[in-house]
């Protein structure tokens, strides 16, 4: 069987990882170690690296959660996440080429479900390992979800009202690019909101 160009990289980028595991490369990755695979959650999933393959859910991944997944164990350290002061996509040095794309697929793609969302937030956060947002962040609600163990985004929602429309505004933890290269933050938020609209129509 041919892999695909995509199963070609996360295959690549996983023979290059274990080549040369860094020393404490479960504590840099915020995962569990387990003989030569690491368990850790991505995407609301519970998720493990191993030199064959990397699965959500016990599901092989060779498309763009495979390469997600396989870029934040390459770019695996030890610092921490640093929540605030959140920042958005466009302030990251590079992600002008991402920005339009950024805003179509992680934004303008719940804006129709703000208000299933909002009826179903407890269980988004429940679902993507999130918090509640810090009080002070604007919006009619808002949630802090965590589709890699040290990147956050922070989601903000507006209701409709006679003037405007609903609207969705998706913030980073502040060194989130220490984590992820800018191209594959744009997908870590695209892919999130894909989760969101996944888990929110599960209840009628």
């Amino acid at each position: 069987m041919v892999l695909d160009n995509y199963a070609k990289i996360v295959s690549k980028n996983l023979e290059t990882l274990y080549e040369n595991l860094p020393e404490g490369f479960e504590a840099a990755l915020d995962a569990k170690k387990v003989g030569k695979e690491y368990f850790f959650r991505a995407f609301g999933k519970n998720c493990h690296i191993s030199p064959h393959g990397i699965y959500l859910n016990e599901d092989k991944q060779t498309g763009v959660l495979g390469i997600l997944i396989s870029l934040y164990a390459l770019y695996a350290n030890h610092e921490h996440c640093v929540l605030e002061p959140f920042k958005a996509f466009k302030e990251f040095a590079d992600s002008m080429p991402y920005v339009g794309a950024f805003a179509t697929h992680t934004e303008q793609i719940l804006s129709p479900e703000v208000h299933k969302i909002k009826k179903f937030r407890d269980k988004v956060i429940d679902h993507l390992d999130g918090q509640d947002a810090p009080v002070e962040i604007p919006g009619d609600f808002s949630m802090v979800l965590y589709p890699f163990p040290k990147i956050a985004l922070c989601y903000i929602f507006y209701d409709a009202d006679e003037d405007f429309q609903a609207g969705v505004t998706c913030l980073f933890s502040s060194n989130a690019p220490c984590f992820m290269p800018v191209d594959g933050l744009a997908d870590v938020g695209e892919y999130t909101s894909k989760r969101i609209l996944e888990i929110v129509p599960q209840e009628k």
